[in-house]
């Protein structure tokens, strides 16, 4: 029928036939850079880009019906895998009032109570769409609410993609030249970026401007930079240090809330923050965020103060609706926890007797539902340095053979692997056996 020839994709060459458009063709010209976010283009991994075509339980499938064990879960949200009929059934009744009314309504109000009874340092919050939303309003109002405009955060944290949290964020971020970016100049004089798990590091950039702290932004357990847990006292350091100067300290709890159960990371870390922010795990994946925190410090929001956020979707009643459903079967089915807890257990496990068999030096991490290993000999990594050591040639080469062999993981070393509800002793076994394949080919 048609020719075949070769064009340039990425840094991959791509066989497509002559005379159509491939998806990947289609996107690049018209998305910018082919895509909504740049991880999804796969240049982390030396391209192509994924092309999904649609998701069923642990699984998402390209456009030629190949069935592939998903790790990304939309990098978090997805706790029941995808299209969980407790989440999809009946759509039509939570859209048959509207999708958005601009006005307050009760279910809104009652699943701020259900937070709060779960997140009780959420005194008093306020909905929005998007983490990055979030912690973008958190920030604003922690400024007003002490006068000053110092933030200081941490290398490898990400926290949205608004102007003061790309500067040395996680994730696929990698925003290195604040000018290339678009950063404004000013924005630099406001922000400091210490050394996650380092006192020392947040001590050094505080040094004669301790007055001027706003707040400490930060992950309480980071999934942007890889996975890495708080070393002991460095949660309680930022808590202290924030108190004795005056500043508030804001956990982002986008990723954790929900993912490490309902109490979230603060209750497991034993450490109230002022204010909080949670994400698009709520929603199942709906597009619903929040934040709040002690009820001074948010009188500082207008009506109440003189500090605006707002927005014609926050609350809406659709996406406060899936909340409800997240929490309702949360809640109806505790045992979803040690299900999800028990296969990254056994993930984690079947890589490390790779790992032992084949003498590889390699740390593996699980903590509930995650599961996470860097291309870098030594401990687990504790800071950003840790991660951006890692062999970045050798994680493209793995993501390749791994997608070869059925598995779809997140195209950047930087991301984790989520593991589901939906995903099966089976999905796991198979996942253990490709990862020995995958290694054992690339040697």
């Amino acid at each position: 029928m048609h020719g075949e020839k070769r064009r340039a994709i990425g840094t991959k060459n791509i066989s497509f036939p002559t005379g159509r458009l491939s998806s990947i063709e289609r996107a690049q010209a018209v998305l910018a850079g082919g895509c909504d976010s740049p991880v999804r283009s796969g240049w982390g991994v030396g391209g192509p880009m994924f092309v999904q075509a649609r998701a069923s339980g642990a699984y998402a499938f390209d456009e030629e019906g190949r069935r592939y064990v998903d790790y990304i879960m939309a990098y978090g949200p997805l706790l029941f895998g995808h299209t969980h009929p407790a989440l999809t059934t009946g759509l039509d009744e939570l859209a048959r009032h509207g999708f958005v009314w601009g006005t307050t309504h009760p279910e809104e109000i009652r699943l701020a109570e259900r937070i709060r009874g779960y997140l009780p340092s959420m005194e008093r919050m306020r909905f929005v769409t998007t983490g990055t939303e979030a912690m973008m309003s958190a920030i604003r109002v922690a400024r007003a609410f002490t006068q000053r405009s110092l933030i200081l955060k941490f290398a490898g944290n990400y926290h949205g993609h608004f102007d003061l949290a790309l500067l040395d964020a996680g994730a696929s971020a990698h925003t290195s030249n604040a000018a290339a970016s678009g950063i404004p100049g000013g924005v630099l004089r406001d922000v400091a970026v210490a050394r996650y798990n380092d006192l020392a590091s947040v001590d050094a950039f505080l040094r004669g401007r301790e007055h001027e702290l706003a707040a400490i932004i930060v992950e309480p357990i980071v999934g942007n930079m890889g996975y890495v847990t708080p070393v002991e006292g460095f949660l309680e350091g930022l808590r202290e240090r924030t108190t004795r100067y005056g500043a508030l300290l804001i956990f982002d709890e986008v990723i954790t809330w929900l993912r490490f159960g309902l109490r979230g990371a603060q209750a497991r870390a034993g450490v109230t923050p002022d204010m909080t922010a949670i994400g698009k795990i709520m929603g199942g994946g709906a597009p619903i965020a929040a934040f709040g925190g002690r009820e001074d410090v948010m009188t500082a929001l207008a009506p109440q103060g003189g500090t605006f956020t707002g927005g014609t979707h926050g609350g809406n009643p659709f996406c406060v609706g899936m909340a409800h459903r997240v929490l309702d079967l949360l809640e109806s089915h505790p045992q979803y926890y040690d299900d999800m807890r028990e296969r990254a257990e056994r993930l984690a496990d079947g890589i490390r007797a790779i790992f032992a068999r084949r003498e590889l030096p390699y740390a593996v991490v699980q903590h509930e539902s995650i599961v996470d290993f860097k291309f870098r000999a030594g401990p687990p990594n504790r800071n950003y340095d840790d991660a951006r050591a890692a062999d970045k040639k050798a994680y493209a080469a793995y993501w390749h053979a791994m997608l070869e062999r059925g598995m779809l993981l997140p195209p950047s070393q930087n991301e984790v692997m989520f593991v589901s509800t939906a995903h099966s002793t089976a999905d796991i076994d198979a996942t253990i056996e490709a990862i020995g394949a995958a290694l054992e080919k690339n040697g």
